[in-house]
């Protein structure tokens, strides 16, 4: 299918690992120009390479602490410069320890503010130094990626999920906001997904419990039993096949959806 994504321009924030560069891989792969913000140059440098020999020869790395709005404000006036108008936003950045449990007596102030700066306001923070850029162009979509935990919470997770759940929030709400403007916005939230976070869980897990990531199925066991988070298809999924959903939302195909919330669980009664 092809996703009307030849030639648009397409920012990736928190798109230099998982399934931000899963998706960015899969809109290289449309013909889509990108710029990728994140923090890790390493990792910015090998997404960069990777998106130019999928189809994106002049795919941007920009160097950006997404907590920090001046760093945001500079990136987009750069991106300002280079294209003068932007078609596509994709919010993945999200809390580096998504994997790691977390019950409510533990979690502390900073640690609250912590998940929620990155895991919420870098969301709208993009979207705001985006939005002059996302007005000028002929079609626009914003998609943030949220978690499915927020349909199915656990107390091992509770400032990620409540992050993720006011992101979902704000993305209806700037749904609403935008919908004059004909700009489409909405969230795909995964449910057990092999990311960075949830590989530091595993390898944190005491020897007698440590499971190869390559297993997927005994992934998600330990998902099952320690989050309360099974799937119908008995298996943890890869960063990769959620990038083409992420594409599809945020792409020129995508003409009525907006407000949504699209699920990636491998099945669920949620």
């Amino acid at each position: 299918m092809d996703l009307g994504l030849g030639n648009a321009t397409v920012v990736v924030s928190g798109g230099s690992k998982g399934m931000g560069r899963a998706a960015a891989e899969v809109m290289a792969g449309e013909g889509a120009r990108l710029a990728i913000l994140a923090r890790g140059l390493d990792a910015l440098d090998a997404t960069t390479a990777a998106l130019r020999a999928l189809g994106a020869p002049e795919a941007l790395a920009i160097p950006t602490d997404l907590t920090d709005r001046a760093q945001v404000d500079a990136a987009f006036a750069r991106i300002g410069e280079h294209w003068g108008e932007l078609n596509v936003l994709v919010n993945a950045a999200g809390p580096t320890d998504v994997g790691i449990a977390r019950r409510f007596n533990d979690v502390e102030d900073d640690e609250w503010h912590a998940t929620f700066d990155i895991g919420t306001i870098s969301a709208a923070r993009c979207a705001r130094a985006a939005l002059p850029l996302l007005r000028k162009a002929a079609w626009a979509r914003i998609v943030n990626v949220s978690a499915h935990s927020v349909r199915r919470q656990s107390p091992e997770l509770v400032a990620y999920t409540a992050a993720k759940a006011a992101l979902t929030s704000f993305s209806k709400n700037l749904s609403l906001t935008l919908a004059g403007d004909g700009i489409l916005v909405n969230t795909v939230s995964p449910g057990s997904f092999l990311s960075d976070g949830m590989k530091e869980y595993l390898r944190s897990l005491p020897p007698e419990r440590q499971i190869d990531p390559d297993d997927l199925h005994g992934v998600m066991r330990i998902i099952d039993e320690d989050f309360g988070h099974p799937s119908q298809l008995g298996r943890a999924a890869l960063p990769a096949e959620i990038g083409p959903v992420i594409a599809f939302v945020g792409s020129r195909t995508n003409t009525y959806m907006t407000g949504a919330d699209i699920n990636v669980d491998g099945g669920s009664d949620f």
